[in-house]
């Protein structure tokens, strides 16, 4: 600019044409900057580069089956098992647990009820002929009293000695009253005691044995939703099936619900920024690249943690993917690729 005023002096340019060539020169100007912008800018559009993850294929919803939880019984045995991989529905039986000990359980607690309520019974009628001849005594010592009393009101005539004698035995006849009054009382105490704790006993096998009664479903393990059946592994990589002893609270299998998938994924912690919720996202199959699925991100992880603790400095955040389409080829715990669309 400078270089264009010292020119227009040397050579005595008029001010019109002084004018149009200034315009003219910082258009040029001007238009030359813009397009070296508008290049760099293309340049880093194409060079910027897609952000890609692999993911895996999840139900949305799903759920476990597991051992019941039995209080008195603590390993339980594999009789049947339905097939691996298998379509069920709700309600459907998929595995059956042996009844054996709950069985033998039942049967020695009914042996031991019917001995427990002969005992109460028994005590029952015990205290009931301990009432009755207690209360005979009484009747007895009643009327004892009542003769007592009689003849010490009639020895008021009598000599000093005869009248002694009579409130003496008055006096001896108001205490084996007495006493037997508070023997029944005691009786009572005692065998009410007795009773209530052989009732309480009684009741208690009831219960247990009603108890067990409600466990034999429960060996019956059921799936609350339509699915497929997965069996759990055990230890070696072999699938659950008959023979083997599984523990209260462990889990038999899992069914999934396959009418509705997502994808679970990993974005790195360098690349989070690139991503929101609601980002359109395009799902491939490892097995079926060519065909894309459309999706968008339905949540995002809270917390940054590695993606592999063994490599504990590679670390990101947990996403979700919601799944736009539903198709018979997306089948849980299959590999995808996760491309994230940039917003335009």
């Amino acid at each position: 600019m400078l270089y264009a005023m010292n020119w227009i002096r040397r050579h005595n340019v008029k001010g019109r044409s002084l004018a149009g060539m200034l315009v003219a020169l910082l258009l040029c100007t001007q238009t030359a900057c813009q397009g070296n912008n508008s290049g760099e800018e293309d340049k880093e559009k194409e060079t910027k580069t897609p952000l890609v993850e692999t993911g895996e294929l999840v139900a949305v919803r799903s759920k476990a089956l597991i051992t019941p939880y039995l209080r008195r019984w603590g390993n339980l045995r594999v009789t049947w098992v339905e097939e691996h991989g298998k379509e069920v529905h709700a309600g459907d039986s998929v595995i059956l647990l042996d009844p054996a000990d709950i069985t033998k359980y039942i049967l020695d607690r009914e042996t031991q009820l019917e001995s427990e309520q002969a005992s109460l019974d028994k005590m029952l009628i015990n205290q009931a002929n301990r009432d009755s001849e207690t209360e005979s005594t009484i009747r007895s010592d009643e009327a004892t009293y009542e003769l007592r009393k009689l003849e010490l009101e009639s020895s008021r005539f009598e000599s000093e000695r005869i009248r002694k004698i009579k409130a003496l035995e008055f006096e001896q006849a108001t205490i084996a009253l007495k006493i037997s009054r508070r023997r029944l009382e005691i009786n009572k105490i005692v065998n009410e005691n007795d009773i209530k704790i052989q009732q309480i006993r009684v009741e208690q096998i009831k219960k247990d044995i009603q108890m067990a009664w409600d466990a034999v479903p429960m060996l019956t393990v059921r799936t609350p939703i339509d699915g497929i059946l997965q069996l759990d592994r055990r230890r070696g990589g072999q699938l659950i099936k008959v023979g083997d002893e599984v523990w209260r609270g462990n889990r038999l299998a899992m069914v999934p619900d396959l009418s509705q998938m997502k994808v679970r994924t990993f974005v790195n912690e360098n690349d989070f920024l690139r991503v929101h919720k609601g980002q359109k996202v395009i799902v491939r199959l490892d097995a079926l690249p060519e065909v894309p699925f459309e999706a968008e991100v339905s949540s995002m992880g809270l917390f940054c943690h590695p993606r592999d603790y063994n490599n504990p400095r590679q670390k990101g955040f947990d996403v979700e993917l919601r799944l736009l389409v539903s198709d018979e080829r997306l089948k849980t715990g299959m590999t995808v690729s996760c491309e994230f669309l940039e917003d335009e």
